[in-house]
């Protein structure tokens, strides 16, 4: 069989590598659907393209930008394309319209082992719930989120200490070799297609700043993975004297103690930790509010904590 001619969907920097993969292997990438470019930076005076959109322009690949999928202009700009199967990575729902349209069907890259973490922050709860293992998934797109026929998994271990972001990073990198395993699978038409098992399903949803905050009064652990589950962005946080402070990175130690949740012990120059129900987190990285992020060392030089200060 022919290459197929392919529509890649995505819009972040997760996606590059996998639209890349498939220009070096020689898939005609016949076009790119991306997000709308916006203004941003200081003063909100720059057109800010998507990192995808940078990608397909120096490849010299046609890039739409639909405000709306159901659109008739639009569509018809897809269909003129005349893709043979389409590939999302790290994109918005479609709807069926729009996946539905070309023979070989759309299929995207999910970050997990499909049907556990269900949603759109996969690789955060993975980190967040303590998981050592977490992975990612090709499937066929269907009405209902991340529900569609299993293509092929791989699996990523998640170390103990790894933040969300170093998963991501390991994960960008891998995901664009399923992506192009997929279509090479999909290319030579003998696969089987695996059914996602419902009952097995976990949940991914959406992470917002107000859920962010640390709860000093929970287990070392639970507090750790939390922290590196949030880690870089959007961060885990907590108050000191009514200002937020971001933890972007700490260590867990587990040990009895006498002292309330939140209680900061700390010798003003190179080791700030934090009281938990059986332990202390050991500051590594971390965010004052108006100010960059930096280790601990280099904010003890700026900040002293009075005997029995208390995070918020």
């Amino acid at each position: 069989m022919e290459k197929p001619r392919i529509v890649f969907m995505g819009t972040p920097d997760f996606a590059v590598p996998s639209l890349e993969i498939l220009i070096a292997a020689g898939y005609p990438v016949v076009g790119v659907i991306t997000a709308t470019d916006k203004m941003g930076g200081r003063g909100g005076k720059k057109l800010l393209e998507s990192a995808v959109k940078k990608c397909a322009v120096k490849h010299g690949i046609p890039v739409l930008q639909p405000e709306k999928f159901r659109n008739e202009g639009f569509l018809a700009e897809l269909k003129a394309l005349k893709a043979d199967l389409q590939i999302v990575v790290a994109f918005r729902m479609l709807p069926t319209v729009v996946w539905d349209m070309p023979p070989l069907g759309t299929f995207n890259l999910h970050g997990s082992l499909l049907p556990k973490y269900r949603g759109a922050a996969p690789i955060n709860w993975a980190v967040i719930r303590g998981e050592q293992e977490t992975g990612c998934t090709t499937f066929f797109l269907k009405q209902e989120i991340d529900t569609g026929d299993i293509l092929l998994r791989h699996r990523i271990p998640i170390g103990p200490n790894d933040t969300a972001g170093d998963v991501h990073d390991r994960m960008m990198l891998e995901g664009a070799e399923l992506v192009l395993q997929t279509v090479q699978l999909i290319q030579s038409g003998d696969y089987e297609l695996k059914a996602q098992d419902s009952s097995a399903a976990t949940s991914a949803p959406k992470i917002h700043r107000d859920t962010c905050q640390i709860n000093w009064s929970q287990p070392v652990r639970t507090v750790h993975n939390f922290v590196r589950g949030l880690s870089p962005w959007p961060a885990a946080w907590t108050t000191l004297n009514g200002d937020t402070l971001k933890i972007v990175r700490g260590k867990a130690e587990t040990a009895n103690h006498d002292k309330a949740p939140g209680t900061v012990i700390s010798d003003g120059k190179e080791r700030l930790r934090v009281a938990c129900s059986d332990g202390y987190l050991h500051i590594l990285e971390l965010q004052a509010a108006g100010r960059r992020r930096m280790d601990v060392k280099t904010f003890l030089l700026g900040n002293e904590f009075e005997a029995g200060t208390v995070l918020g």
